[in-house]
């Protein structure tokens, strides 16, 4: 415990030797270094996650999760380190105003990270809507791009269409051929049954219209096997395309990302507004809790003992000073008599 305590007293930036001969406030100061320290270890762990969602790599994580959080638990002890109680409230709270704005700053960029891991599912929810979203957009520009294929597809449309209605017009004379042999009366047909001459007629149109048919269908058979593969080099060609669009879009769930899908959730969702919020403002009481501790606690012994040292330092540099002033003065009436020189 005792050593649990000296490592908390560096935390709070406090002079050992002088708090050990103030029991009354190790406390005081044990709580503000453990605020600090902790301070310190959620913003490596803020940054480690922060930068692991850049990188992907927890090697780079963790060095620069250390790093960062070594830098943070610096800075707050500086801050709460270089804070002093004094009998005037009105100059330490103009001391304290710029420490906790930077307190409050610091706060936020801690908490952000981790309110992106808090909020995990609900962003990578966010952010399949967001790559299906642009997954679609990227096939629509690629097919506004290649406007081509549906030229060719068009045409192809047109020769199919062309022989639906070939084969129509020979299905249509089929029927009336059979009408006219088995004698049925229409409006194309005789109603006498047998091969008579209007049958055979009928059968003349219906080798016509398969003649027509066969040779249609051949014919543009060869047109939509070059307009196929002409679409298929095409095809190719945007799929190769978007293949090199994809690894972008796979990878859209980088940091920035998921900042923005978080304020898109806090948008849609008040209830993850105000949890934000919660967490934003949690942080930021605990990243000011040593300086309002600072500031609203009384001024005790462990001050005073500070000041005591701070004043022993001060008299004996004014003594120094002092000192080696007048013994420079000696040295110099010394040199100028013993060179005749006028005092």
């Amino acid at each position: 415990m005792n050593k649990i305590t000296k490592f908390f007293w560096f935390c709070s930036g406090a002079y050992a030797p002088l708090l050990t001969k103030t029991p009354t406030e190790t406390h005081k100061y044990v709580g503000i270094g453990g605020t600090v320290f902790f301070t310190g270890l959620l913003a490596a762990i803020s940054a480690g996650y922060a930068l692991y969602t850049v990188f992907e790599s927890p090697w780079y994580a963790i060095g620069f999760g250390l790093v960062w959080g070594l830098m943070i638990f610096n800075l707050d002890r500086f801050i709460v380190a270089s804070m002093r109680k004094r009998n005037n409230a009105l100059a330490e709270w103009k001391m304290a105003i710029p420490r906790l704005v930077f307190a409050v700053l610091l706060a936020i960029v801690i908490s952000r990270p981790l309110e992106l891991k808090i909020f995990e599912r609900e962003i990578n929810r966010k952010l399949d809507e967001k790559k299906t979203a642009m997954i679609a957009q990227s096939k629509e520009a690629l097919k506004a791009g290649f406007s081509e294929i549906n030229g060719l597809e068009a045409k192809k449309d047109s020769l199919k269409s062309e022989v639906a209605a070939a084969t129509a017009f020979r299905d249509k004379v089929q029927k009336e051929y059979d009408f006219e042999r088995f004698g049925t009366k229409t409006d194309g047909t005789s109603g006498i049954v047998g091969l008579g001459s209007n049958a055979k007629k009928k059968e003349q149109q219906l080798d016509i219209a398969q003649k027509d048919l066969e040779a249609l269908r051949a014919g543009h058979q060869i047109r939509m096997d070059t307009l196929d593969s002409e679409i298929k080099k095409l095809t190719a060609l945007r799929q190769a395309e978007f293949d090199k669009i994809q690894p972008n879009i796979d990878g859209f769930d980088g940091l920035a990302a998921r900042l923005d899908a978080l304020e898109v959730l806090t948008k849609e969702s008040n209830a993850m507004f105000w949890a934000n919020i919660m967490i934003m403002l949690l942080f930021v009481a605990v990243e000011t809790a040593p300086i309002f501790v600072k500031l609203i606690s009384p001024r005790g012994p462990y001050d005073e003992l500070l000041d005591l040292a701070e004043l022993r330092v001060q008299v004996y540099a004014n003594e120094q000073t002092v000192k080696t002033r007048e013994k420079s003065e000696q040295n110099i009436q010394v040199f100028r008599t013993a060179n005749g020189l006028r005092v």
